[in-house]
């Protein structure tokens, strides 16, 4: 069901599309016969038959796998009351998927609090739950997550860097930290924030838009400091030998005028091929930057905001290869397991508030 881009370029293949996902539970080829001397002769790992002559009753032997394919997942914003059932249902639906590992792009508790004792139940609930992946999941953090030296504080105690790079099969991973203030800003935004979550929990979305916090560019653009936008210069440097190259982030810094830092990252990243994933806006959107592909994801458990476009809880799915990338974003209210229903009991759950209504409940 929607839409999005095809892109071919001269940095690499990439595919992406928004589209409701099914399990296959079975597939039956009748009738379908190809000369055997049309059939590649390359041998195929663990493929064997015993049909005799010079036709055979499939198309080709060319298996789509090679040894250094491997397929990711995104999951996106939790937050903003985050709505119940959703993100349990997308990490049991992502062990059926059986992605090589799970990433993020933020905003996994609500982090309205500066009470430790709250901070360390919001984080006990989402570890706990992202702990019963198959895979393993990397943590990025947004701004629910990070904003104030308090969330900052317990971030560093449980979790180490605010931002990381790692390597897996000759892709590089860059997730960074869009919150990446001097000390003095973060106590402005922070002071900001508190005064609006507030409004917020007392007098609704309205009131929290005509806050003072809303009003900060920070509200809307990500900020990385000059530190971190070294780190990632040296990092991209030392790995010019990858054959792609993700960065996870939350916010969007390009967007912030005059930003001069995450410049020098795409500046670094010019000569290869490479794909940006961010959330925030917690509406899907792909946008097409320096000839490569920017990706908003929407939820996997979030507030929706229809208004701003697609607004449902999917996950993404992301195949590497050699032959380039493949992005796939699938519905939550399509990925079934072998019964034909939504996992944990979830056949009840609304996965797109704009078609079920603002006021469903999944409790």
């Amino acid at each position: 069901m929607v839409a999005a881009v095809t892109k071919a370029g001269a940095q690499g293949r990439v595919r992406s599309r928004l589209v409701p996902a099914v399990v296959a539970l079975g597939l039956a080829v009748s009738g379908c016969v190809a000369p055997r001397e049309e059939v590649s002769s390359r041998p195929a790992l663990g493929f064997a038959h015993a049909v005799e002559g010079d036709r055979v009753p499939w198309t080709h032997e060319r298996f789509d796998a090679d040894e250094g394919r491997f397929t990711f997942a995104v999951i996106a914003d939790l937050t903003g009351d985050e709505r119940a059932r959703v993100f349990e249902i997308a990490v049991a639906q992502l062990s059926l998927l059986r992605p090589e590992l799970i990433v993020s792009v933020g905003d996994l508790i609500e982090g309205d609090s500066d009470d430790p004792a709250e901070l360390a139940r919001q984080w006990d609930w989402f570890d706990g739950r992202v702990q019963r992946a198959r895979a393993p999941f990397f943590y990025a953090g947004g701004n629910h997550d990070l904003t104030g030296e308090r969330l900052r504080a317990v971030w560093e105690e449980r979790y180490g860097p605010r931002y990381y790079h790692f390597r897996y099969k000759a892709v590089l991973f860059l997730v960074l930290d869009t919150e990446d203030h001097s000390p003095e800003r973060m106590e402005e935004i922070q002071e900001a924030r508190n005064e609006a979550v507030e409004l917020f929990k007392a007098e609704g979305m309205e009131a929290f838009q005509g806050s003072e916090y809303s009003r900060m560019p920070e509200r809307s653009a990500g900020t990385v400091g000059p530190a971190q936008a070294a780190y990632f210069q040296k990092v991209i440097a030392e790995n010019s030998d990858v054959r792609w190259t993700f960065v996870l982030a939350h916010k969007p810094a390009w967007e912030r005028e005059g930003e001069v830092h995450f410049a020098a990252i795409e500046s670094a990243l010019a000569d290869r091929p490479y794909t940006v994933f961010n959330g925030h806006v917690q509406a899907y959107e792909h946008l097409e930057r320096h000839g490569r592909d920017y990706i908003q994801v929407a939820t996997t458990g979030g507030r929706q905001f229809p208004e701003l476009g697609r607004s449902a809880d999917h996950v993404t799915l992301v195949t590497v290869s050699e032959d380039g990338v493949d992005i796939a974003n699938l519905l939550l209210e399509g990925i079934l397991d072998k019964t034909g229903r939504v996992p944990l009991g979830g056949d009840d759950v609304c996965f797109e508030t704009a078609l079920c209504g603002a006021g469903a409940s999944n409790e």
